[in-house]
């Protein structure tokens, strides 16, 4: 249930209704709400009027991709350029079937077809194939070239941004901000949290707190306030504890963010290796990375790039760190040889929200989860994240 946001919705309709039509693209990391405001986006379009396609799931061969695309589209018919081609095994062959259909007008006296397709920087796995190079840069130069509509999203933001430079003034830009602390209520309220407004709006500004603004990290920790056995809904800082844990939603949220990103850059066992030493301590100069790795500054400074390249790390006056902190936890509690226990989540995340929530002093972060002594006599014997003690 992550948060509608009317804002980006009306700003997408409007570029794609604009004379002529921009081509918006959707730029934010992994939990920011790239997919569900396309499919939001697709909803306002209505049934059959926009084609969304998920390359990520979909993306084969060329050939395999068209025809996946064909068999769903509401575009699709035998007389469209990519229904048939010959040597359909041939991968240039296939491609440049995939761009007319794209380019295709179905009908001259009907709607512009609308194209949403998630996650644009997955088709450079085409370039893999005999005949096909650039192909990013071929895709995107073809659908300036046409009347069709399109809106286009990616998760690696830095790279999207470099492909981008040098294209039309067509393509337009559009960047996932963070939720505000006023649309982190909204998400409580359709959740049920809270006991009344009031209660409701400091619940809020601690949720945002906590979760970077981020809409998934949000979401996750509304749905598990909303569960707790607490009559106020909960409190934050020891959801996030429970929610930390391994196998629990929001720890499964940032395992598949990790491991994403690293896939797709280089140098795995050396970008961990940074990650661990940042996740200790951070901002760090590039000089104190390499000490704390041992290697060059020249070889260290390539690794930080690749890190920056997957949006793992930003760098301000030559400082660098977690580009998402809550990222930055998760690493220190999950990347060593042991799962974590209740002591080390209760550790972790109480220092952590000392950080982002300034007005706890140390020590007292989980204060309002604490109980009397009899109550907490009583829960002993079931597990209650409402209760966490720190030694």
């Amino acid at each position: 249930m992550i948060p509608k946001r009317p804002t980006l919705e009306r700003k997408i309709l409007s570029a794609l209704d604009a004379t002529p039509s921009r081509i918006p693209v959707v730029l934010g990391g992994c939990g920011t709400g790239r997919t569900s405001l396309l499919q939001r986006v697709s909803q306002l379009l209505g049934e059959g009027h926009s084609q969304y396609i998920d390359t990520e799931r979909s993306l084969s061969t060329p050939d395999g991709f068209l025809a996946a695309i064909l068999t769903s589209s509401p575009y699709g018919s035998s007389n469209s350029p990519g229904a048939s081609f010959p040597d359909q095994r041939n991968a240039r062959t296939a491609f440049d079937a995939l761009l007319r259909f794209f380019q295709q007008r179905v009908n001259p006296d009907v709607e512009r077809p609308t194209f949403l397709i998630e996650e644009l920087l997955e088709l450079r796995t085409f370039e893999s194939f005999p005949g096909l190079r650039g192909v990013l840069g071929e895709f995107l130069e073809a659908l300036s070239r046409t009347q069709n509509r399109f809106v286009l999203t990616s998760r690696y933001v830095n790279r999207a941004q470099r492909l981008l430079r040098n294209l039309p003034e067509r393509f337009e830009v559009i960047h996932l901000q963070p939720l505000t602390p006023p649309e982190v209520v909204t998400a409580l309220r359709n959740h049920g949290v809270g006991r009344d407004e009031a209660e409701r709006n400091d619940l809020g500004r601690m949720v945002h707190a906590l979760a970077n603004g981020r809409p998934a990290y949000v979401a996750r920790l509304a749905a598990a306030l909303a569960e707790t056995d607490d009559v106020s809904g909960g409190d934050p800082v020891s959801t996030l504890a429970s929610q930390m844990a391994d196998g629990e939603p929001l720890c499964s949220t940032c395992r598949f963010s990790y491991e994403l990103r690293l896939h797709r850059a280089r140098g795995y066992g050396a970008l961990k290796a940074i990650l661990l030493v940042l996740a200790e301590e951070e901002p760090l100069t590039l000089t104190e990375v390499a000490n704390r790795l041992g290697r060059t500054p020249g070889s260290t400074k390539d690794y930080l790039s690749w890190l920056e390249d997957v949006d793992l790390v930003s760098v301000h006056q030559k400082r660098y760190s977690y580009e998402d902190p809550l990222m930055r936890l998760w690493v220190r509690l999950h990347c060593r040889p042991t799962i974590p226990n209740d002591e080390d989540l209760a550790r972790e995340v109480q220092e952590y929200a000392v950080t982002r929530l300034p007005y706890m002093e140390p020590g007292m972060a989980l204060a309002e989860s604490r109980e009397s002594e009899e109550d907490r006599a009583l829960e002993e014997t079931r597990k209650s994240w409402g209760l966490i003690e720190i030694d």
